[in-house]
């Protein structure tokens, strides 16, 4: 897999994109971070349209940090509309997320999601919470070939 690959991160909360965004660096994943505030830029860049009609919709992230609850299209669509598609329905998908509802849960497993991590509250545990899914999904996964 190529190491290089962007981290699409989708998140609405400005601290909890800082936070996210510390807790990648801090841990040195270098990749380049795209962040999407709402859940249709998200898609934008994912089926290259809108202002990301020019980006080369072949590059797939290496994976893709989506927050359940979305201004204009919520995480759970979003994740439909991903698994949906041919070319992105094996795109990993980490549900990172403050909820710790059953149902969001199991309808985000059901839709596809490769994993769901609630978000800590504390800086450190959520500082190491992310470094522990760039190892994972950005060091360690073997992701299927582009």
């Amino acid at each position: 897999m190529n190491k290089n690959r962007v981290i699409l991160l989708v998140e609405d909360n400005p601290d909890d994109e800082k936070l996210t965004l510390l807790g990648l660096r801090k841990n040195k994943i270098a990749n380049e971070i795209v962040v999407a505030r709402d859940g249709a830029e998200a898609l934008d860049y994912l089926f290259a349209t809108g202002r990301y009609a020019e980006r080369d919709r072949s590059q797939m992230p290496a994976v893709m940090l989506l927050d359940l609850h979305l201004p204009k299209i919520d995480g759970l669509e979003v994740l439909r509309r991903v698994r949906a598609d041919e070319q992105l329905k094996r795109l990993p998908v980490v549900m990172l997320t403050s909820s710790n509802e059953e149902k969001d849960i199991v309808d985000s497993y059901n839709l596809g999601a490769n994993s769901y991590v609630r978000k800590p509250v504390d800086f450190d545990e959520f500082s190491e919470a992310v470094r522990q899914l760039g190892l994972y999904w950005i060091i360690l996964n073997e992701g299927p070939p582009a």
